[in-house]
Order: structure tokens, then C-alpha cells, then sequence
């Protein structure tokens, strides 16, 4: 299994509502995309105060690249990926990804 790891920087000016809408988004594309199985997201609680930076993320669990690459490649995908990349500070620069392959 892969674990798609995404941390964001919200602008200051992004309201709450617009943020969990588009992160919201991403949890519509279980259904249509083959092998993602999972999508959880929310405010980043931080308690090691370690990423005070980033204030929200999402993970995804795919069942391999193949469903991963699937994904990146849906165009719904990447309609939620341009406007999320335009609320955040920098722009893509204010958004993390990590991806984890796990038993």
C-alpha cells in the first residue's frame, strides 16, 4: 500500500469554509478511482509543535502507484490540486508531500 501525505499552508485570507471544501474534494475521487481506498483529512494539531507552519493536510491510501498515478492523472484531481495551490502561501511552495509505501 501507498500513503499519500499532503501538509498544507493556508493564506491568511483563505477562509475556513473554502479550505475544507477543497480538501473536502479530494475524498469525492474514492469512489470513481480504482485502488484509493482511504482519504482522511483535517486541521494539523501540532502537539510536538514541530509543524506550526502547516495548518491542514490530507492522506491518502492507495492500494499501489498504479491507483496513485490514476489519481494524479483524474481530471478532478487536478482541477481541487490547481485551486488548492492557489490558497496557499508561495503557491505550490506551500504544500508538502510525502508518500510512504507500507505493509
Amino acid at each position: 500500500m501507498l500513503k499519500h501525505c499532503v501538509f498544507v499552508k493556508f493564506r491568511d485570507d483563505t477562509d475556513l469554509k473554502s479550505r475544507a471544501r477543497v480538501l473536502a474534494g479530494f475524498g469525492e475521487l474514492v469512489d470513481k478511482v480504482d485502488g484509493m481506498l482511504a482519504y482522511d483529512f483535517g486541521p494539523n494539531l501540532d502537539f510536538e509543535n514541530k509543524s506550526q507552519d502547516y495548518s491542514d493536510g490530507f492522506i491518502v491510501t492507495f492500494r499501489d502507484r498504479a491507483a496513485h498515478l490514476e489519481y494524479e492523472n483524474h481530471p478532478r484531481h487536478q482541477e481541487l490540486g490547481k485551486e488548492l495551490v492557489s490558497m496557499c502561501k508561495g503557491g505550490y511552495a506551500g504544500i508538502l508531500v510525502f508518500d510512504l509505501t507500507v505493509t
